[in-house]
């Protein structure tokens, strides 16, 4: 291992290590995290090499026209598609052959046991060691997928070495690099990153992906890739802990008849020893790509290692209850047909991967309840059927309605209020608001506190105010 002393001022780069050749990067992995970096990469003077197994992925990116709903992303791809920086292909071995560095970012969903499945990162390993084997000059494989500490090194890299026939560290560089992108955001979020951790092999690897973000983040975290993996983890995991913390505070207040937005509004001030504000505000569940998956895959450590983790093995029963209390108060109302106003797990994105609110649309729908929904970026073209078998061990509720969720999507706001008995509130939108405000004397739940000036009452119920 590399000396870890530049961790402390970030500073090791010296200017005769910067690339002064834009290095070549391939991409494996076209979802969220690989579509931008596509997209930003190419922005900043890079060469791009787009690879998936999906055809479509490729060809879309390949036109310039972003597969997912993302601010800007169709523009800055179309961009680096006609200035002659992004390419895609379904040959990684070829990409690898014809790039200097391979950013991984396959899916890594839940497996049947709550361990995060490793197979797509195992697949990628060994077309990268075959693209390696046909190489002499130093490649770098950089991991961004979530996993477990010790896969980037225990599973990914062994597989590298075995087939291409070389050493990790010596003849080429692995590096984990998480990435912090928040869905919705995502671009602004690559430009100003809240931190730039880098785990390598070794410096020269370090280096070389230290000088990829240099004109983004001059002063990155070096540490180990174990640490590296962890850190992603941690963070993920705090995130889920802060909302099921603020929604059990929520509860709480409004069982005792405390304004649950006074309270944290008042505890969110101490920025030096509550961290963040950015999840600490009473809603709905936690849910999307990362939050559950990184919950259960930690659990499943513990258990591994015979550790008891009793808050975080436990956060899925509290963002459950948080669930079921959503389903309870709408089947209450009494309401035959109940209007969703937002179907993705956060608003501003098209990903329906674990979003609680399918859950309450799975029991209301069980119940005989007719729904209608509407979501600024869900279309009944929004490929709901890939995003189904990425959570196949974790979204019980949309694998139960994949099939009729189509059919309850209404193209407008007015639409679903005109068609709905109750409305439940998922997204802080200025048109749901506006839905809300002209939903006089219908029952609304609402999940997010779109209107701070309400509270609850005989028509209007806040889930934990």
């Amino acid at each position: 291992m590399f000396d870890l002393t530049m961790n402390a001022t970030a500073q090791a780069l010296s200017p005769f290590s910067v690339v002064e050749r834009k290095a070549t990067i391939s991409v494996v992995g076209l979802g969220y995290v690989g579509a931008v970096s596509t997209a930003c990469l190419s922005e900043l003077g890079h060469r791009v090499i787009g690879v998936d197994v999906d055809a479509q992925k490729c060809a879309s990116i390949a036109q310039g026209q972003s597969p997912i709903h993302e601010q800007s992303l169709g523009d800055m791809l179309s961009e680096g598609v006609t200035n002659g920086l992004i390419s895609t292909t379904l040959d990684l071995v070829q990409a690898v052959v014809e790039s200097d560095v391979t950013f991984v970012s396959v899916g890594t969903p839940t497996a049947a046991d709550g361990s995060c499945d490793l197979k797509y990162i195992e697949q990628a390993a060994a077309a990268i060691g075959q693209g390696l084997k046909s190489k002499d000059d130093f490649h770098v494989v950089v991991m961004r997928c979530s996993v477990p500490p010790g896969s980037t090194m225990k599973v990914m890299t062994p597989i590298i070495e075995q087939i291409s026939g070389k050493v990790a560290g010596r003849d080429f560089g692995v590096c984990f690099n998480p990435e912090f992108l928040r869905e919705g955001v995502a671009i602004a979020d690559f430009y100003a990153p809240p931190k730039t951790v880098i785990g390598s092999t070794d410096a020269r690897t370090a280096n070389i992906v230290a000088n990829i973000y240099r004109s983004v983040d001059p002063n990155p975290l070096m540490t180990s890739i174990e640490t590296a993996e962890m850190v992603k983890c941690v963070d993920n995991v705090w995130h889920a802990t802060k909302v099921c913390f603020a929604n059990e505070v929520g509860r709480l207040c409004k069982a005792t008849g405390v304004d649950s937005h006074d309270v944290m509004d008042v505890f969110v001030q101490d920025k030096k020893l509550n961290l963040s504000p950015y999840y600490l505000r009473p809603g709905f569940a936690y849910g999307g790509s990362c939050l559950p998956k990184e919950v259960r895959a930690v659990g499943h450590i513990a258990t591994q290692y015979g550790v008891d983790l009793p808050m975080i093995q436990n956060l899925p029963v509290s963002n459950s209850e948080h669930i079921q209390t959503a389903a309870r108060m709408a089947k209450e109302t009494g309401a035959k047909t109940i209007g969703i106003l937002g179907l993705a797990f956060k608003a501003g994105t098209d990903d329906l991967r674990e979003s609680p609110i399918l859950e309450v649309m799975a029991d209301l729908h069980a119940e005989g309840i007719d729904l209608v929904a509407h979501d600024n970026a869900v279309t009944r073209e929004t490929p709901i059927a890939a995003q189904l078998a990425y959570v196949a061990h974790g979204s019980p509720g949309l694998a139960k309605i994949a099939e009729v969720l189509p059919e309850m999507l209404c193209d407008s706001v007015d639409t679903v209020l005109a068609k709905a008995d109750t409305l439940i509130v998922v997204h802080d939108d200025p048109a749901y608001r506006d839905a809300v405000a002209a939903a006089t004397g219908k029952p609304v739940i609402d999940l997010v506190r779109a209107h701070r000036d309400k509270v609850s009452n005989e028509t209007y119920q806040g889930i934990a105010w």
